[in-house]
C-alpha cells in the first residue's frame, strides 16, 4: 500500500515538482494551496507525511502546525518545513510547533525523496 503524502504550498509550481517527485517514487500526494485548505484536507484523511511551505495566505506554515497539533488526526504525523529561509529563529518556531525536518528552497528531487522517505518511509 502507497503511503499518503500532504504537499501544502501556495505555489503551484512547488506543488507539481514535489508531486510528479513523490508519484514517480510510488507516493499518493494530495496537495493544499494554503495552511488552511491543508487543516481542512488532514482533520479528514491521515497523511503518512506533510511538506509544507511557510509563507502562505490564510494561515501560514507554522499556524498550520500548531493547528494540526491540537487535533487527533494530527498526532504523531511526520511534518518537514519547506521555506526559502534559513533563520535559525524561524526554525527554532517550526520546530516548537512540530514539524521534524526542514528542506530549504529550491531543492532538487533527489534531496526530497531522501526526507520524505526517510520521515514517512517507503
Amino acid at each position: 500500500m502507497s503511503k499518503t503524502i500532504l504537499a501544502v504550498d501556495d505555489s503551484p509550481s512547488v506543488r507539481q515538482m514535489v508531486r510528479l517527485t513523490l508519484i514517480g517514487a510510488g507516493y499518493t500526494v494530495v496537495e493544499a494551496v494554503d495552511g488552511q485548505d491543508a487543516l481542512e484536507k488532514a482533520g479528514s484523511q491521515r497523511f503518512d507525511a506533510i511538506l509544507t511551505d511557510q509563507n502562505m495566505p490564510r494561515l501560514d506554515g507554522i499556524g498550520f502546525i500548531r493547528k494540526l497539533r491540537t487535533l487527533p488526526e494530527g498526532k504523531g504525523v511526520p511534518i518537514v518545513f519547506l521555506s526559502t529561509e534559513s533563520q535559525d529563529t524561524l526554525r527554532a518556531q517550526a520546530k516548537e510547533a512540530g514539524a521534524i525536518g526542514w528542506m530549504i528552497k529550491p531543492f532538487d528531487q533527489a534531496q526530497l525523496l531522501a526526507v520524505v522517505k526517510k520521515v514517512a518511509g517507503a
